[in-house]
């Protein structure tokens, strides 16, 4: 469920936002409906992961690769899926912990200690 939500909601969200609106994403769903740890954290970096280089491709793929194939050489790399990879695992990344952080604040705000 948290995959399908943060997997659709930020397709529909980076059409018109920054890339950085799946750390909000993650963060709120995580922190809603995230069941575990667990998955909170593996849940939001495979979505974006999948996402990310589903795009990549999608993008890359009309115009045989020329833009990734560039950014490769100027990186100082052999070839395009690697920038592609890099690429899917950075934004992975990056929402596992906004979900990880999303989850264990939804923890840390609902076991408050009772005041002696």
């Amino acid at each position: 469920m948290v995959f399908i939500v943060i997997l659709i909601a930020s397709f529909l969200l980076q059409i018109v936002l920054p890339w950085w609106v799946v750390v909000v994403i993650s963060f709120a769903t995580c922190g809603l409906i995230g069941k575990t740890a667990k998955i909170s954290l593996w849940a939001p970096f495979f979505a974006i992961f999948l996402l990310w280089i589903g795009m990549a491709l999608f993008k890359s793929i009309p115009n045989h690769n020329v833009l990734a194939g560039r950014v490769a050489e100027m990186l100082g790399v052999k070839s395009w899926i690697l920038v592609l990879l890099v690429t899917g695992i950075l934004g992975g990344f990056v929402s596992a912990i906004s979900g990880f952080c999303g989850y264990h604040f939804r923890k840390a705000i609902l076991h408050k200690k009772p005041k002696d």
